[in-house]
């Protein structure tokens, strides 16, 4: 692929997969009503959200009734994520806000910083309270009891976490597809942070449950407390790294990221198919918020009008490629002739 303007080289691959599916239609020869990315990845977090409700109450229960550190870790889990779908939703309904004078190009960014902060939230009051009751349990250790009822809560919360899970399978794998992705990579490269902090802590919630099991089950076995304590405290280890790896993508996003080289090569593609345009000599294709892009480029115009008509050409170009969904603005500028073409 050739240099960008300035030497700059391609970028490496990252998530603009609203754009992906409609790069066909960058340039608003085709419309939708709507995002249908964005409303399932709202359905999404309401699941998980009512999901994880439910399932906090059963295991704080459970571990009042039991007294295993296990199931502690596990209602601690439990309520960050509920927590969390709450900062999800508001990065839902605020990234969608329209653009103003003050944001031409929309608010799409307020996902990654709503986002952000459910994964300081899982950090904080999921794996910090989890491995400080496991160091606790292991320094004043108790013995657990009532073990039936916490395998009880353990089933049940790992097949209403199955349903959230799943869900988010759903929405995820047909967009991998359309980007030929597998699933993993395909989540951590989204530019949907809520996809993205469902399937994360949904996965990690599966697993946990697991070590939970585990540990409960040692208990029972040993008479010791200290598989127990440990499960408690692997489960925070666990959610840690799920809270860094979801910061640090946020992070990514929000200091800014250029999509994915097969959507720039489409876009670039899609310019040159304009019977308008001759040459693109530079192009830049910024993610701004969830399956939205905003578009920079220089451009060669056919023919050879005047600097009055070329304007007009130039603006009403611009206007047909922000009128695509997947857009949220463009600004071109004329290519120099000594400006090399870009390859596709």
């Amino acid at each position: 692929m050739a240099q960008e303007k300035g030497g700059e080289q391609a970028p490496a691959p990252v998530a603009a997969e609203g754009a992906g599916r409609e790069s066909h239609d960058l340039l608003g020869s085709v419309s939708r009503a709507g995002d249908p990315g964005a409303s399932e990845s709202l359905v999404t977090v309401l699941v998980a959200f009512g999901v994880n409700v439910l399932i906090a109450v059963a295991k704080t229960a459970a571990a009042v009734v039991t007294g295993s550190a296990s199931l502690v870790a596990e209602a601690a889990h439990s309520w960050a994520d509920s927590g969390n779908e709450i900062f999800l939703l508001i990065a839902d309904r605020r990234s969608r806000h329209p653009p103003d004078r003050a944001h031409p190009f929309g608010y799409g960014r307020e996902a990654y910083v709503w986002s952000l902060f459910a994964a300081v939230g899982l950090f904080v009051a999921g794996a910090a309270v989890s491995v400080t009751h496991g160091v606790q349990e292991l320094i004043n250790p108790e013995p657990a009891e009532h073990f039936a009822v916490g395998y009880i809560v353990l089933a049940v919360s790992f097949v209403l976490e199955a349903i959230s899970f799943l869900r988010s399978v759903r929405q995820a794998k047909p967009e991998a597809e359309s980007l030929h992705r597998d699933l993993i990579e395909h989540i951590l490269a989204t530019s949907d942070p809520t996809l993205r902090a469902v399937f994360a802590e949904d996965s990690a919630a599966l697993i946990g449950l697991v070590i939970a099991a585990a540990g409960l089950g040692a208990h029972q076995l040993t008479g010791s407390p200290v598989p127990d304590a440990v499960g408690s405290i692997l489960v925070g280890a666990l959610l840690a790294v799920i809270a860094i790896v979801l910061i640090n993508r946020n992070r990514r996003f929000l200091v800014g990221q250029e999509a994915d080289p097969l959507v720039r090569a489409a876009a670039i593609q899609a310019l040159l198919d304009e019977p308008e345009v001759a040459r693109v000599t530079y192009l830049r294709l910024e993610i701004v918020g969830p399956r939205m892009v905003s578009v920079i480029g220089d451009v060669d115009l056919t023919g050879d009008d005047t600097e009055s008509h070329l304007a007009v050409r130039l603006r009403a170009l611009e206007a047909k490629i922000s009128s695509s969904p997947a857009v949220a603005g463009a600004v071109l500028s004329l290519s120099a002739p000594d400006e090399p073409t870009l390859a596709v």
